[in-house]
């Protein structure tokens, strides 16, 4: 497909330096797609090439044709997380290293002066978390007037993060000619068409096989447990049985991840911890121990489930299961990725039961039962369930509370003597009839 495109000469020769030989599926249809200038809509699944397939034809159109480049930025790729960011920022400069084009980062949690004396250098393309970007733009250090290309990666994510808004203003600042490239998880996500309808103008969409379906490199299990006190025992254990290079333990809130770090680094296993509450430079740090081999696992909130991109992860555990099957797909596809096999180990309660089956009947897959020697729980599912799969059961009357039951007495007290107010609903459901007034 690239034979057939007339790409330019330091693209051409980064690509070489990154190893790429053959496009993926996606990027086979976006490419074309892009470089002829269409507003395109892409849904693919997790570690498919969205990134370049974004990239690649973006540069392309800024190399191609002559520019001013004290013009401000020419493309800006707009994702939800700082985490985000540096990897895209990465693949960026890779991509482009064998070209005059320059790329920056712009994303909080970083100084501002300093971000503004990049800008004023103008990079021809921007990674930028949406906040920051328009921070920038309303105060005039950043130029978005002659802008060729505006992508919102992870665009899904970045909904569920608040950052409509953010988006919906940043694109006022840009250039009425410029092509937007939305890539989503899912196209169904409930706000992307009124993003969609306000940014673009007759947009192509391209789904690259099921979305919702996980990496057929992924091997799939579940252990039961009893309680928080024995997840934390089978989480030890199947980390000290090893057999991973690298592995990433997700809990659903921050205080939860730092006190498995704590637990596993208490065991003598090398770890270390990734949540939204850490500095960039914080974030930086531990990520580079993973890749450098100085740690073996990461404990994460779900800040870590999407964009985080280091090879030869393994092995994905869910302590916690996350609420949706989307926040599933997105934490299991840290691992199996380019075609490398991969193990997802989820640790599920009985309280977590109906949000595991919920779970594999949206991503139409069944989860392995494991069980971990000398640790197997006393819970082995539920008695009776449905035939979803799910527990069943009676739903027991909340019983009322002491206050609860002083308030009525009060309200029974001051109405006492009082006549009863009349029914404006009969026994039936129907409203008693009215009775006629008397002919004067």
């Amino acid at each position: 497909m690239l034979q057939q495109i007339d790409l330019d000469r330091g693209l051409r020769l980064g690509l070489e330096e990154l190893g790429f030989k053959t496009p993926t599926s996606v990027q086979e249809q976006v490419i074309p797609a892009a470089l002829e200038g269409h507003d395109l809509r892409v849904s693919a699944e997790t570690g498919s090439g969205k990134t370049l397939a974004y990239l690649l034809p973006g540069a392309q159109r800024i190399l191609a044709e002559p520019v001013d480049r004290q013009a401000g930025a020419l493309m800006v790729i707009l994702v939800p997380t700082r985490e985000l960011a540096r990897q895209v920022l990465k693949n960026c400069r890779d991509l482009i290293q064998k070209t005059p084009l320059s790329a920056q980062a712009i994303t909080g949690g970083a100084d501002f002066k300093y971000q503004k004396a990049l800008l004023r250098k103008n990079p021809e393309i921007i990674i930028a978390t949406p906040g920051r970007l328009l921070e920038h733009c309303e105060k005039g250090s950043a130029d978005l007037a002659w802008l060729k290309a505006l992508v919102l990666d992870e665009a899904d994510r970045m909904l569920d993060l608040g950052f409509r808004d953010e988006v919906l203003k940043l694109a006022k600042f840009c250039g009425e000619q410029r092509q937007v490239i939305l890539l989503s998880a899912t196209l169904k996500h409930k706000g992307l068409g009124g993003v969609a309808r306000e940014l673009m103008d007759k947009p192509r969409t391209i789904a690259v096989g099921e979305v919702r379906q996980p990496h057929s490199s992924i091997h799939h299990q579940r252990i039961l447990a009893d309680s928080q006190e024995h997840k934390d025992k089978l989480l030890v254990a199947l980390m000290h049985q090893g057999g991973f290079t690298r592995a990433l333990v997700f809990a659903n809130k921050r205080i939860n991840a730092q006190r498995l770090a704590g637990l596993l680094s208490h065991h003598d296993l090398r770890c270390g911890c990734l949540h939204g509450e850490l500095t960039t430079e914080e974030r930086k740090h531990v990520l580079a121990q993973l890749r450098d081999g100085k740690i073996d696992i990461v404990c994460a909130s779900d800040v870590a489930a999407r964009g985080l991109d280091v090879k030869d992860i393994d092995l994905v555990v869910n302590y916690d299961m996350p609420h949706k099957g989307d926040d599933y797909l997105h934490r299991t596809g840290r691992t199996g990725r380019a075609g490398a096999s991969g193990l997802a180990v989820s640790l599920v309660s009985a309280s977590e039961w109906n949000l595991m089956i919920s779970i594999q009947r949206y991503l139409k897959l069944e989860f392995e039962k494991r069980a971990l020697p000398g640790l197997k729980a006393r819970y082995n599912g539920p008695k009776k369930t449905k035939s979803s799969g799910k527990a069943t059961g009676n739903k027991k009357k909340r019983s009322k509370s002491p206050a609860d039951k002083a308030k009525s007495r009060s309200r029974n007290q001051k109405s006492k003597g009082k006549p009863a107010a009349s029914k404006s609903v009969s026994s039936d459901g129907f409203a008693p009839l009215m009775k006629k007034k008397p002919k004067t």
